[in-house]
Order: structure tokens, then C-alpha cells, then sequence
């Protein structure tokens, strides 16, 4: 229900930190329930990470940025970014206090965000806590991000139960976790609601075959800092592999905006016929080819997630990931970048319905599309609006963890 307030009342500033397109997706539907409930009002700051992508995931939830950070990348390096990105903050932070920031996931704007606020002793809330890979070489640097931002963050919205435990685990107190689902899942339920307009003709026509059976669909997403070189070449090859032997396989790969990710693909796939490279897609365009796909290949942590919306196998293109859930759940399987590896499997899933389908069977392991509500919920609780957070949406016990 939504809260009345005097109009000479200040609603407490709620800071949603995006720097990154996953960011900007799985952080608009908080915002969304936040100006719902008007019981705090949702400040959008993109931090200039990847600027034009988050502009256009905003777009299509109806938002823009409330603040937008101005970059300065002459090297590209980690230190530069992380230094622009805390110098950006600290200038909006005097100009408007927040009275709270959310972070989301595991970015270098998500650590920036969570040690702006930390510094000002403004409480951090973190958003899809509790993802652990348990090897800080993989994902580089996102491991290590989030277990510094689960150091400072005052609560911690876990996507999974496993999530939370792993936060357990960790000694992070009972009751500053709570399980909210992911976001994402909101995301994707949101878009895939809307007719999509798809502005390629080529992707246009190609989703087109792919949803009337004429052809079969792979999506192929790249982007890991660890498998830049040699790792991405032998998935690339993999795929062209796939498509000399299967004359119906089509492949569209968004390629990720970093120099040194598009080169190389363009130098593997770009004379491949039934290949389609294209920019990074908009977000309702990049969920109608995921609903239309029979495979997708991915290192991407966001796409694990997605997927299984859809009904669509993943096949993981790293040899750990933080969202087991997924393959616990038996909707995606991990297959690095070895070569024959990923053929062998692309192969046997692509050419068995009943296999695909033996794989999605447990459905969605990352929610209901509800966690936006909780995440305002548990920010109205955080900041004594609410006195208390309705049930089953409390700190679990490890007993209930495991029920959930």
C-alpha cells in the first residue's frame, strides 16, 4: 500500500548506484517500486562506466539517470576507473545526501558505490549479495569486488537461499540477510510483457525463422576479462565448428563494446556464413532473441539468470561460476572454453528436444518477480518506515534456508 506524505515532508534519498547495462536492468525495478510506494524517492546515478548502454537500459523501463558522472579514460586501467568513479560520487554525495545507497552485483562501480557511502557512514545495501565462486582469479576482479562490498554493506539482499548462506558462512550477522530473490527476473517479466521492435532487419528476419522453426538459434555472449586471448579464439572456433557441421545452426554474438573482445571476434566469425555479429543489443531486443534461441553459449553471469525464464539451456563458458543455482537446477552446465567440450554438448543439445527439455525441468531457480517489492520493503524497514518486514520476507533461519 502506498504511503501518504505531507507535501512539506522530505522523502529520505535513496541512492541507485548503475554503472554497467546488468546494473542498470536489475537496479530499474527497484526504482520502479520505490516511486510506487513514494515512501522514498529513488535517485538514478549512472556513474559513466559504460554510458551509452546504461542509457539505453534505463530507456526501456521509462527512466533516465537523476546524476551522471562524467569520466575522464585515458589508460582504461582499474585504478583510474575506481579513482573517477569515488571522485564522481563524493561530488554528488555533497551536493545531495543520500540517506542510503544500493549497489548491485559486483562491478568497479559497485565497489565505489559501497565505499563512497561506507566513508560517509551512510548504510550500503547491497543488491544480489551473497554470489561466491570461491576462486578470486575467476571472475577477475568481480570475486573479490563483491566480498569487499559484503565487508561494508549493511544489508545484504540475497538473490538465493545459497546466496544467503554463503553470506552465513561468512559470519555476516543473521539478521542483516535477508532473501529477496533477483531482480532480473522482474526485469525480463517486464519487458517480455511489451511488443519488441527489433531495429537490425537481419536479426529481425532471423528471430522470425528462428520462432517458426526454420532454423535453429544460438546466442553467444563473450566478454570475461580471463578468457580474453587464446580462451575466447578456442570458444569461437568451437562455434564456427558447430556451424560447418549443422547447416540449419544460425548464431547471433553481441559483441562486447571492449576493443580487444570485438577484434577477435570479428577476426574468427566475421566471414562465417549464418554468423551475426552485432553491437550490444537493447535490452527488449536481447530478451527476444533469448526466447527465440535453442542454446545459448555465455560467460555472462546475467544471461545464467535470464535464460531459464525462457526455457533455454545454457551452456557456461567458464569453469566456475557464483550462480550454481542454475546448475544445481540443471539449467545450465559448466563447460570452460575447452573446444571439444563445448561441441560435444552444443551438439547433443542442439540436436535433442528432449534433452533441452530434460534440463529446464525445474524451472527458474532466481525467483518470482517479486523482488523488487521486497528490496522496498527492506529499505522502508532499514530506515524505520516500516516497522517490520511482512512474513515469509524476514532473516531465515538455516533451517528455513533450506526449506525456501
Amino acid at each position: 500500500m502506498r504511503n501518504a506524505q505531507n507535501e512539506t515532508d522530505v522523502m529520505p534519498e535513496i541512492w541507485l548506484v548503475a554503472g554497467t547495462r546488468p546494473e542498470a536492468v536489475k537496479l530499474a525495478p527497484v526504482a520502479k517500486a520505490l516511486a510506487t510506494e513514494g515512501r522514498m524517492r529513488p535517485v538514478v546515478i549512472a556513474t559513466g562506466q559504460h554510458p551509452e548502454m546504461v542509457g539505453q537500459a534505463l530507456a526501456t523501463f521509462g527512466l533516465t539517470a537523476d546524476e551522471n558522472l562524467t569520466l575522464i579514460r585515458r589508460t582504461g586501467s582499474q585504478p583510474e576507473l575506481l579513482s573517477g568513479l569515488l571522485t564522481g560520487l563524493e561530488e554528488v554525495a555533497d551536493r545531495r545526501p543520500p540517506a542510503a545507497v544500493v549497489v548491485q552485483g559486483d562491478t568497479t562501480t559497485t565497489l565505489a558505490g559501497a565505499l563512497a557511502a561506507f566513508w560517509r557512514r551512510v548504510p550500503v545495501v547491497h543488491l544480489e549479495a551473497g554470489l561466491r565462486s570461491f576462486d578470486l582469479g575467476a571472475p577477475f576482479p568481480e570475486e573479490l569486488n563483491r566480498k569487499l562490498v559484503s565487508q561494508a554493506a549493511a544489508l545484504h539482499l540475497a538473490p538465493t537461499p545459497d546466496a544467503a548462506a554463503n553470506l552465513r558462512a561468512e559470519g555476516v550477522p543473521e539478521e542483516n540477510v535477508l532473501v529477496a530473490g533477483n531482480t532480473v527476473v522482474d526485469a525480463i517479466l517486464t519487458v517480455t510483457d511489451k511488443s519488441t521492435t527489433v531495429h537490425d532487419p537481419e536479426l529481425a528476419t532471423l528471430l522470425e525463422n528462428a520462432t517458426r522453426g526454420a532454423v535453429k538459434l544460438m546466442l553467444v555472449t563473450l566478454h570475461r576479462r580471463e578468457s580474453w586471448g587464446e580462451p575466447m579464439r578456442r570458444v569461437l572456433r568451437a562455434v564456427t565448428e558447430l556451424m560447418a557441421a549443422d547447416p540449419e545452426l544460425r548464431v547471433v554474438l553481441p559483441a562486447h563494446p571492449n576493443p580487444e573482445v570485438r577484434s577477435l571476434v570479428r577476426e574468427e566469425l566475421a566471414d562465417t556464413p549464418g554468423a551475426l555479429i552485432t553491437g550490444p543489443l537493447p535490452y527488449p531486443e536481447l530478451a527476444a532473441t533469448l526466447a527465440a534461441s535453442t542454446l545459448v553459449l555465455s560467460d555472462s553471469g546475467g544471461i545464467q539468470e535470464e535464460a531459464p525464464t525462457f526455457g533455454v539451456p545454457v551452456l557456461v563458458l567458464r569453469d566456475v561460476t557464483e550462480r550454481m543455482e542454475a546448475v544445481n537446477a540443471g539449467c545450465a552446465l559448466l563447460v570452460g572454453t575447452d573446444h571439444g567440450k563445448i561441441v560435444s554438448t552444443a551438439k547433443e543439445l542442439l540436436n535433442d528436444p528432449a534433452a533441452r527439455t530434460r534440463m529446464m525441468s525445474s524451472g527458474n531457480p532466481f525467483g518470482d518477480g517479486a523482488a523488487a517489492g521486497r528490496t522496498e520493503q527492506a529499505l522502508a524497514h532499514l530506515l524505520g518506515l516500516a516497522p517490520d518486514l511482512p512474513a515469509p520476507f524476514r532473516p531465515a533461519s538455516a533451517n528455513e534456508l533450506a526449506e525456501v
